[in-house]
């Protein structure tokens, strides 16, 4: 376990503690000299106070400063604490204030947070303070009436003493452990985020593998195909058929060479191409780049309303990501796509309807991992690619299926902001 990384987050809830304890211990104490007029010594039970209340402001200056706080620093912050309880008790009864169960707070939060020999040590400097205060401390004592309701008037202000001691004590501990178990669910909660992250780099940096590798292999067969035409093409001239069939074939050789070439060179061109737009813009890009590649495909003229002018990164990858999902939801759907963008001050909401058959219960938790797909003939890799495209930038998509039928999909991207500026 990391308890470095704690520290200085236990340090605070050490200070609010210590707050809490100065008011609580300066009432009783008000309430004892003046309320009760019991006789004790006043201003050293006073300047013990002070002294909590100086070490708990030096502890939040201590907080401000960059320097890392290690686990010895927060160590010998619980054991001032443990000689100012001490100092505390020995004034006013000893254990035989009802509260002198503030020794176990320390031990509390050295058990949280501390390794555990710290832990251990604490525990021993606890048990030695507390057995020491039954033999040596000045006891409580009421001024003399007269009467013989002495040691009752000191039994009902312990019993009192024990009843507010238990409220305090059950609504500190219950505090301290409650934020502890929300910090342990945050930092599990980062780790996950961590372990996930990690996991999608894993299988990015894979397929970039077999990308890669694919481009290599494929040049030498298109290279082959490329010459092969050409002797075709010299060698039956006089037929027009053929001559046109064997012009398509080399056009898609040249495309397949072309997009080869440009996922050798996508690193350069994001570099270059990434630059900031406003969305509006960026958008109409995308429709504008989708319709050249996708002519057949059917769709409602986009309903764009934004607040404000606000502005996206514009990026091959984030364009190309924004494609992967409409070319899904037109291969899903014969009917035409219902598209809308809007905005708040925050980000920006993307949302496809199609009216295809929806997303299969069995695979919808699964739904954006690598080879995952809901088309026959697909390979399950363009979600995938298209999420770690949009995490990449802040952004997110999600899929649900629609209740009057078909497939929503939503995409969140978050507002820069800077001004636009057209390049790097």
């Amino acid at each position: 376990m990391n308890y470095t990384s704690n520290t200085r987050h236990q340090l605070l809830q050490l200070s609010y503690i210590r707050t809490i304890t100065i008011f609580g211990q300066s009432g009783l104490l008000l309430y004892l000299f003046f309320g009760l007029h019991v006789h004790l010594n006043f201003w050293l039970v006073a300047f013990a106070l002070l002294a909590m209340a100086l070490l708990n402001m030096l502890s939040l200056l201590r907080l401000r400063s960059p320097l890392p706080l290690t686990q010895l620093e927060f160590f010998f912050q619980l054991i001032a604490d443990i000689a100012f309880y001490v100092c505390l008790l020995y004034q006013i009864g000893g254990v035989g204030n009802p509260f002198s169960a503030l020794l176990l707070i320390p031990l509390i939060i050295s058990a949280t947070s501390l390794p555990r020999q710290y832990t251990w040590l604490t525990a021993l400097l606890v048990t030695l303070s507390y057995t020491l205060l039954m033999r040596f401390f000045i006891p409580i004592t009421l001024p003399d009436t007269g009467h013989q309701h002495q040691a009752a008037a000191l039994l009902n202000l312990h019993l009192a003493g024990m009843w507010l001691n238990f409220i305090l004590t059950a609504i500190l501990i219950t505090w301290f452990v409650v934020n502890i178990r929300e910090n342990l669910y945050r930092q599990e909660h980062k780790l996950k985020q961590a372990r996930e992250s990690n996991l999608r780099n894993q299988q990015l940096l894979s397929l970039a593998t077999m990308a890669a590798g694919t481009a290599h292999e494929m040049g030498t067969p298109l290279a082959t195909m490329r010459v092969l035409l050409h002797e075709l093409k010299l060698d039956h001239s006089d037929d027009a058929e053929l001559l046109e069939d064997i012009d398509i074939l080399q056009a898609q050789v040249e495309n397949c060479s072309g997009h080869l070439k440009q996922l050798a060179e996508s690193v350069q061109q994001e570099q270059k191409e990434s630059r900031a737009l406003p969305a509006t813009q960026f958008f109409n890009e995308i429709m504008e780049r989708w319709q050249l590649m996708r002519p057949t495909a059917k769709f409602n003229p986009p309903k764009i309303n934004l607040t404000g002018e606000p502005t996206v990164i514009s990026s091959i990858p984030l364009q190309q990501a924004f494609i992967n999902l409409l070319n899904n939801a037109a291969d899903a759907s014969a009917e035409p796509l219902q598209i809308e963008v809007s905005s708040d001050a925050q980000q920006i909401l993307f949302t496809i309807l199609d009216k295809g058959p929806g997303i299969p219960l069995e695979q919808a938790e699964s739904l954006g991992s690598p080879f995952i797909t809901t088309k026959g003939k697909g390979l399950g890799i363009g979600l995938f690619l298209t999420a770690n495209a949009l995490d990449s930038y802040g952004g997110k998509v999600c899929l649900f299926n629609h209740p009057q039928g078909g497939t929503l999909t939503e995409v969140k991207l978050p507002v820069i902001k800077e001004s636009p500026q057209h390049g790097h």
